[in-house]
């Protein structure tokens, strides 16, 4: 006795089944293989490739010659001129001044500095803060490391001897030049005539 169409249909039905069930399996386990694969890969190309990071400076930087510019007494607005704007002044501590930057480097820790100024009414009474980088630590911090060599711009006497003095100034020797040169070519005027 043959099957009836029915019995056919489920029998279909079931083997697309098991086959739909066995082909997602199969390809779920390339798909974790592949993943895996892929870190194994890119951990070895970890040293070779490194991505890029911009140097950042936050804030607003303070240098140890401001700090030590800086003496109790002085208003306000001395400060500010000394310091440049606070980077928090917050209204419920009118009497308080947080000047606050960082610096973020690739393959250095980021760094953060913090200086805290405390007035009485309009004249700082005291400030608190890390030990500030000069100008010049901050400038070296920021620049990587290369051989430039800065030529000296200044003549021995030695070298200044090889040139001689003449009689007259380059001022006046100019000068003369330039009132009796005569104009050689024809040239349009500047303005349209009227």
């Amino acid at each position: 006795m043959s099957p009836s169409p029915r019995n056919r249909v489920r029998a279909f039905s079931r083997t697309m089944q098991v086959l739909l069930a066995a082909g997602l399996a199969a390809a779920l386990a390339t798909s974790l293989s592949a993943c895996s694969s892929f870190n194994r890969a890119t951990e070895s190309m970890a040293d070779a490739l490194t991505l890029y990071k911009p140097e950042v400076v936050q804030g607003n930087f303070v240098s140890k010659e401001q700090v030590n510019a800086l003496q109790p007494g002085m208003t306000r607005l001395q400060v500010r001129d000394i310091l440049g704007t606070p980077l928090l002044a917050s209204v419920f501590h009118d009497d308080r001044w947080d000047y606050v930057f960082s610096m973020r480097r690739q393959g250095v820790e980021p760094q953060n500095f913090r200086l805290t100024l405390f007035f009485a009414g309009d004249t700082l009474s005291r400030f608190e803060g890390d030990d500030m980088p000069s100008e010049t630590e901050f400038v070296e911090r920021l620049s990587r490391k290369r051989d430039i060599k800065v030529p000296t711009l200044e003549a021995t006497e030695a070298q200044l001897e090889r040139f001689p003095a003449s009689s007259a100034s380059p001022v006046s020797a100019g000068a003369e030049a330039s009132a009796n040169a005569v104009p050689s070519g024809n040239y349009p005027p500047l303005e349209a005539p009227r």
